[in-house]
């Protein structure tokens, strides 16, 4: 099982081989059922503001750290970048619209998964473009062990947010590991085009309205329909990453 999807990652890479040590990880959409909110929340932060936009097109921005969503909002609105001052106050109102409104809950199938990853001792590093600490405070709690303060990269930490590839490739350090010996975990087309640059094997999931294609062209190496498939298929997914080799032939 999915030997063909691994051959494929590895000639495009121009890998030999996968050796799995650390795991790359997306926190909204992926750990926890949240970018519904995060959506309604700029969204309902653009109406304020008079900026037009559409609900759901803050699923494709997923990644992005809040500048970067700002400026490209008031390029589109207005033709030029935010000011400093716009950043810190528009994202600041953003921040607290979600935390109106926000009910978040884990996603399903995303403990499981971390457990799993605890039991052979991959290491875990969270990647998120969020800046936000409402959800990273929880991640103990809710995950308990699967993540410290010296395992998370988040949109403070990158000069450059998704889809560039600063925030993997600084996670990759962080970890002491190279690309090859990565998996990503990423719900949006910006983290897997970000992942893919990166060089790591990038797994797409799909947990909200973007279809699995959108994932396939960013670069996804495998994509699953929810976090609870991909936690009951990881252990083979695994393995088989182990033990396939790049078939020159």
């Amino acid at each position: 099982m999915f030997t063909d999807d691994i051959q494929a990652f590895l000639k495009r890479h121009n890998y030999i081989k996968v050796e799995p040590r650390a795991a790359l990880i997306d926190m909204d959409g992926t750990l926890y059922d949240s970018m519904r909110f995060h959506s309604r929340a700029w969204h309902m932060m653009c109406s304020e503001a008079g900026i037009p936009s559409e609900e759901d097109e803050f699923f494709m921005y997923e990644g992005r750290t809040g500048a970067s969503t700002i400026n490209l909002l008031f390029d589109r609105t207005y033709g030029h970048n935010a000011t400093e001052d716009e950043i810190k106050r528009l994202y600041h109102r953003k921040t607290e619209i979600f935390q109106e409104i926000a009910s978040v809950e884990k996603m399903p199938g995303a403990e499981d998964l971390l457990l799993f990853m605890q039991q052979i001792e991959m290491q875990r590093i969270l990647v998120t473009g969020s800046g936000q600490r409402s959800l990273i405070d929880r991640l103990e709690k809710d995950f308990p062990g699967s993540f410290s303060s010296e395992t998370m990269i988040t949109a403070r930490d990158v000069v450059h947010g998704k889809p560039h590839p600063e925030p993997y490739t600084m996670a990759m350090k962080l970890a002491k590991v190279q690309p090859w010996q990565c998996v990503v975990i990423e719900n949006a087309p910006l983290g897997v085009a970000a992942g893919d640059a990166a060089g790591a094997f990038t797994i797409g999931v799909t947990t909200g309205p973007i279809p699995r294609e959108e994932l396939e062209k960013a670069g996804a190496a495998l994509v699953f329909d929810s976090m609870e498939e991909l936690a009951e298929k990881f252990p083979i997914l695994v393995y088989s990453l182990i033990t396939t080799s790049r078939n020159f032939n």
